[in-house]
Formats: C-alpha cells, sequence, structure tokens
C-alpha cells in the first residue's frame, strides 16, 4: 500500500511539474494575458479537468516552481540545529537551498521577471509570501525559549540591536527583514545590465539589512 501511494504522489507531483514548464513556456512564448488554461492543459497533455484538479488558475501554475523552494525553505529551518539562532538559521537554510538546486537558472530568472511585469501574477505572487511568511515566523518562532532572547541575535544589527542585541525580537520582524532582503536581492538580479548571480546578490542583500540602521 505505502508503495502505491508513494507511486500515486510522485506521479502527481511529476504532472504538477509538467504543468508548470507548460505554462511557463506558453508565458514566455505568447506573454501569460495572451495565455488560456486550455492552451495550458494541450501543452501538458492533460484535461482541462485535470488542470483544475491540480491548479486553480494559470497563475497558480506558473509559480508553482516558486511555492516548492519556499516549502523546502521552511523546511529546511525547521531541521537547523537548535543552538543556532533565527537569524543564523534562515541564512544557513537558505545556503543549504542553494547548494541542492545549484546556481539559478534561466527558468527561475523568467518566472521573477514575469512577476514584476504582470499584476495579476504579482499579486498571486504575494499572497503566497504572505503564507510563507506566516509558516516562517513560525519555524522561528519554535526556536525560540521563552525568555531567552534567542530570537533577537542575528549575528548583529537591525535584527539583533534591540536591548543591546540580547533582547527578543519579534519572529515576525526577523521572517519579514529576511524577506525583503530575498526580495531586494532578487529585484537586483532581474535588472537587464546585472551581472552577477542571484546567491550573491541575495547574500548581499542579507548583509546589508542584518547591519545597524544608524
Amino acid at each position: 500500500m505505502s508503495t502505491t501511494a508513494g507511486l500515486r504522489e510522485r506521479k502527481k507531483a511529476e504532472t504538477r511539474q509538467a504543468v508548470h514548464e507548460a505554462t511557463l513556456r506558453l508565458a514566455v512564448e505568447h506573454g501569460l494575458d495572451n495565455v488560456t488554461v486550455e492552451a495550458i492543459a494541450d501543452a501538458a497533455n492533460i484535461s482541462r479537468r485535470t488542470f483544475s484538479n491540480y491548479f486553480d488558475g494559470k497563475e497558480d501554475a506558473l509559480l508553482y516552481g516558486d511555492e516548492q523552494l519556499l516549502n523546502t525553505l521552511v523546511r529546511r529551518v525547521r531541521e537547523e540545529p537548535p543552538g543556532r539562532t533565527a537569524w543564523q538559521a534562515l541564512r544557513a537554510a537558505l545556503e543549504g537551498l542553494y547548494a541542492e538546486t545549484g546556481p539559478a537558472d534561466r527558468e527561475w530568472h523568467l518566472r521573477a521577471r514575469l512577476a514584476l511585469r504582470h499584476p495579476s501574477l504579482l499579486a498571486r505572487q504575494m499572497a503566497g509570501r504572505v503564507r510563507l511568511e506566516r509558516e516562517l515566523s513560525r519555524a522561528v518562532a519554535e526556536r525560540v525559549t521563552p525568555g531567552s532572547g534567542a530570537t533577537g541575535q542575528a549575528g548583529g544589527g537591525a535584527a539583533g540591536q534591540a536591548g543591546g542585541g540580547a533582547a527578543s525580537v519579534e519572529p515576525q520582524l526577523i521572517t519579514a527583514a529576511f524577506l525583503a532582503a530575498l526580495r531586494v536581492g532578487t529585484q537586483w538580479w532581474c535588472a537587464e545590465d546585472e551581472t552577477r548571480d542571484l546567491h550573491e546578490l541575495v547574500a548581499l542583500a542579507l548583509d546589508q539589512i542584518a547591519r545597524p540602521f544608524a
């Protein structure tokens, strides 16, 4: 039974990935506004009804890759050693994700640029980021012993300066700062004339946001 269930889940994951790739390809070729769900279903060799079983719309299908990466990030934060501060756990989890996935490829770049260009896609992406922020905040909060102030020690800087770096900083604030750095690093990377890779730019943004503001 477990083998059958595992094969079924793998098949579902493969179908989701195929639909995602078809959506990205058609959006790049024709523009997202000109792509229909029917066209995506045809390109992925599935029915319109099957598409609806996996995704609510083309925006969800296009952002599926991002969703998977972000879910993995949350899981990795929870798996970090308990002795690490929240900021250290977030950065280490991100480094582990980069090591696993390798340099951001052309597909990632295209998704990022499409999100910046299409209001409907950007709105759906922001909704997903709100959910991610809640999940990351929970993961950060799970690492904190009440009264320990462990959340506030982010290696110094903006995420660890309250109360001399030992007073607690709310998990939501650490998470928001972390995600803001990811967003800004991605925006830098999407610039037409940018030659540095995403990893380098996100690390730069994270370093800067961890410095004192004053």
